[in-house]
């Protein structure tokens, strides 16, 4: 069942009208035919595509925040080295596994 809407849904464009790559709005999070047909959506459209711009948002959001953390720990392990606690190699050339290690008593 439909809820009843008093407001009209506002287009969510704050400006910023360039697409990415995958050709969504770098502003907004629309896809190139939500953009185009925003005025012939009903308003149950409309909050859907709101609902999948913030989606677009976070992922975006998140994948930038992941490449960030990315780049942050092999800036810090090329920086030093010791604090590389994923692989450890040996004198001989033998990675030794700390994946059991515990510092429990």
């Amino acid at each position: 069942m439909e809820q009843l809407s008093f407001f009209a849904v506002p287009s969510p464009c704050i400006g910023v009208c360039q697409s990415d790559s995958r050709g969504y709005c770098m502003g907004c999070h629309r896809s190139r035919d939500e953009r185009f047909n925003w005025m012939t959506f009903s308003e149950l459209q409309k909050q859907d595509v709101i609902r999948l711009c913030l989606q677009r948002k976070r992922r975006r959001q998140y994948a930038i925040h992941k490449a960030k953390q990315l780049e942050l720990q092999t800036l810090q392990t090329a920086h030093t080295p010791q604090l590389d606690f994923e692989t450890k190699i040996t004198a001989d050339n033998e990675e030794i596994d700390l994946s059991g290690f515990s510092v429990d008593e």
